[in-house]
């Protein structure tokens, strides 16, 4: 297994969990998975996860929907540590592509992570404006394409190709939605995929098992749960 697996998620607890799982190789966070976490300090939830895994790769995203804003926050949040991926949507939520802060942020040497990427296009886009002898990584949400009937495995295909040309880049596989994500991801020759700390779990518990395993498994959970409805029958 090449690809680097990423916690994806806000609470501390389930980090540290993925960090001592000893497959976890780096951090993702957004806001939406910061407010299912009830997270409401950013500056000490930064600080927090900064602290506690200090070496590994971890990507905060801004708030702000306007570019003065977000090239603001990005200062902030890279200055929490040389570890720091600042995440800035590819577009605004009028649908206006960030195209220019994305370049003035990576010109000014800010490690970023451009979000919410769903096309070629959009990856061709945002490759073309990043600073050489920077590090960024690309996040096409895989599983939200899935989601819509539209083929991941063929966009991540080519994505790839366009992410190889440039060093400065790395592509990462969003929105797992399943183990054989990983698998699928891996088998491309994707840099990096974020998989939320449930898929983690089944990932590792799935090392070394074979299909008659779960078979085996799968019929002592019928039995089980008859016993339960057997009981409840008396």
């Amino acid at each position: 297994m090449t690809v680097a697996i990423y916690s994806d998620g806000a609470n501390i607890t389930d980090m540290q969990a993925a960090y001592d799982s000893g497959v976890v190789t780096g951090f993702t966070t957004n806001p939406s998975l910061m407010k299912r976490a009830n997270v409401t300090d950013y500056k000490a939830f930064a600080t927090e996860v900064t602290t506690t895994f200090p070496d590994l790769p971890i990507s905060f995203e801004v708030f702000s929907d306007d570019f003065e804003g977000m090239a603001r926050e990005a200062e902030e949040l890279a200055a929490y540590g040389d570890n720091v991926f600042v995440k800035i949507p590819v577009m605004l939520t009028d649908g206006t592509l960030t195209l220019p802060v994305i370049e003035r942020l990576s010109h000014a040497g800010v490690n970023l992570n451009i979000t919410a990427l769903m096309t070629v296009d959009q990856v061709d886009q945002v490759l073309a404006v990043l600073a050489e002898d920077t590090h960024n990584i690309i996040s096409v949400f895989a599983g939200r394409l899935a989601d819509i009937g539209v083929d991941p495995v063929a966009v991540m295909g080519e994505a790839v190709k366009s992410v190889a040309k440039y060093p400065q880049a790395e592509l990462l596989w969003a929105s797992t939605r399943e183990v054989f994500n990983i698998y699928e991801a891996d088998r491309l020759g994707v840099d990096i995929i974020t998989v939320p700390p449930t898929i983690i779990a089944k990932y590792t518990d799935g090392q070394g098992k074979k299909a008659e395993d779960l078979s085996l498994a799968t019929v002592k959970g019928f039995a089980k749960d008859i016993a339960a409805l057997a009981e409840i029958g008396r």
